[in-house]
C-alpha cells in the first residue's frame, strides 16, 4: 500500500458509499488475480454486477428506472 492509498480511503464519497457498492467498484478495477479473490469471497455480488453490467441502464427484469 501507500500513503496515497490510505489518504484516498478517507474520501467522503468512499466512507458513505454502501459496502457492496465498494465491492462492486473493487471488482471493476481489479486485476485478474484480485478479481478471482473477490469473486470467490462475494460470488453473489459478482453475479449481480455482471447481470447489471449487461442490462440496459443496469436495470434487471421487473425493475423500473
Amino acid at each position: 500500500m501507500s500513503l496515497h492509498t490510505y489518504l484516498a480511503s478517507q474520501d467522503r464519497a468512499l466512507t458513505t458509499a454502501p459496502f457492496y457498492a465498494l465491492i462492486m467498484a473493487a471488482m471493476r478495477r481489479a486485476d485478474d488475480k484480485n478479481l478471482a479473490k473477490l469473486k470467490l469471497a462475494w460470488p453473489d455480488v459478482w453475479v449481480e454486477l455482471k447481470a447489471r453490467y449487461d442490462a440496459p441502464g443496469g436495470l434487471l427484469d421487473g425493475e423500473r428506472g
